[in-house]
C-alpha cells in the first residue's frame, strides 16, 4: 500500500477530471485499482486532512485514466472488472458490460418464483459475463441453472465469474447458438431468460465510440429491425419450455409491444410488458400453456 497525503491526492484528482470524462467513470477507476471505495472518497473530501493508502500509486493510475479519455475504451475493461448487483464480474472486450438497467431482470424472476427454496430449472441464452445466471443460482441454491453463448471465450469468463462468485455447482455452461445446446432439456424448463443482441442497423450505426468499437458486435447486433434473436428464440421456446413455462426477455426500448406480438403468435399468454426504473418497457415476458 502506497501512503500519500489526503491533500496531495484531492489535487490530483482535480488535475484528473479538468482533462474530461465524467466523475462516475473516475471513481470506478479508483475503487477498482486505486483501493478507495467512493464511500471513502466522500469522506475525505469533507474533511481533507491525514493520509491515504492507494494499492497502486498516482502515475499508474493516471496513465490508465488517460488511455480512457484517449481511446475512449470503457473504464470497466481497464479496469477488468464491473459491479452488477451485488456481484464483482470479470469482463474483457469479448463480453458485453451487463448494463444496470438490466438487474431488474433477477427480480422479475423473483416475483414469479417467490420461494428460493423451491427445485427449478432455468436457462440463460447468450449469457455473455454469466451475470444473471450466476445471480439467480446464487438466490436459488436448489435449483439448476443452465447457460449457453455462442462464444467459448465468453464461457470461460462467464466459468471464472462463477468460480469467483460461489463455491456452488448448480450452473453449466454450454457453447452454442441460442437453444442449439440444450436438446437434451427439451420440455424441462421452469423459466428461460434472455437478454439479446437487439440494436437495429440504423441505430448500431450510430452509437457512441465507447460502445461500437469496444463491446462485441456479436452481443449487439440484432439484424435489420433489431428483432432477429427474438424471432428465433420465441419461436422455438415451446419446445423447452414446461407447461406453463416462463419466457423473459430484455428488448430495446421501442421493441416492447413487437415483443409482444411475437409471444402472441407463438402461443404465449400472460404477455406482459415490465418497464425499467426510467418508466421505459424494457422487459417483455410471457406464459407457454
Amino acid at each position: 500500500m502506497l501512503c500519500i497525503s489526503v491533500k496531495e491526492f484531492l489535487f490530483w484528482k482535480k488535475k484528473q477530471l479538468s482533462k474530461g470524462g465524467d466523475q462516475q467513470s473516475f471513481e470506478f477507476l479508483l475503487d477498482c485499482i486505486g483501493g478507495i471505495p467512493t464511500n471513502d472518497l466522500n469522506l475525505i473530501t469533507i474533511n481533507p486532512r491525514g493520509n491515504l493508502y492507494l494499492k497502486k500509486n498516482l502515475e499508474f493510475l493516471e496513465s490508465v485514466w488517460d488511455d480512457h479519455l484517449l481511446k475512449s475504451c470503457p473504464i470497466q475493461y481497464l479496469c477488468g472488472i464491473t459491479f452488477w448487483r451485488d456481484l464483482k464480474l470479470k469482463v474483457t472486450n469479448k463480453v458485453l458490460i451487463p448494463r444496470s438497467e438490466t438487474e431488474l431482470i433477477v427480480d422479475i424472476v423473483f416475483n414469479i418464483f417467490q420461494k428460493k427454496s423451491e427445485k427449478l430449472f432455468f436457462a440463460e441464452l447468450g449469457t455473455g459475463s454469466g451475470a444473471i445466471s450466476i445471480a439467480l443460482a446464487l438466490a436459488y441454491p436448489l435449483s439448476e441453472v443452465v447457460a449457453t453463448d455462442i462464444d467459448q471465450d465468453a464461457l470461460e469468463i462467464a466459468t471464472k465469474n462463477f468460480i469467483n462468485s460461489s463455491k456452488q455447482s448448480n450452473l453449466k455452461f454450454y457453447c452454442g447458438n441460442w437453444w442449439s445446446p440444450l436438446e437434451s432439456f427439451k420440455g424441462k424448463l421452469d423459466l428461460a431468460i434472455s437478454n439479446p443482441p437487439y440494436i437495429p442497423r440504423d441505430t448500431y450505426e450510430k452509437l457512441p465510440k465507447e460502445v461500437k468499437n469496444f463491446e462485441p458486435k456479436v452481443a449487439l447486433f440484432g439484424g435489420e429491425d433489431g428483432l432477429d434473436h427474438f424471432r428465433e428464440i420465441i419461436q422455438k421456446a415451446p419446445l423447452f419450455l414446461k407447461h406453463n413455462g416462463w419466457l423473459i426477455l430484455e428488448n430495446h426500448f421501442d421493441q416492447s409491444e413487437k415483443v409482444k406480438q411475437l409471444l402472441f403468435k407463438n402461443k404465449f399468454t400472460s404477455i406482459e410488458i415490465v418497464k425499467d426504473l426510467s418508466g421505459i418497457g424494457r422487459f417483455t415476458i410471457g406464459r407457454y400453456k
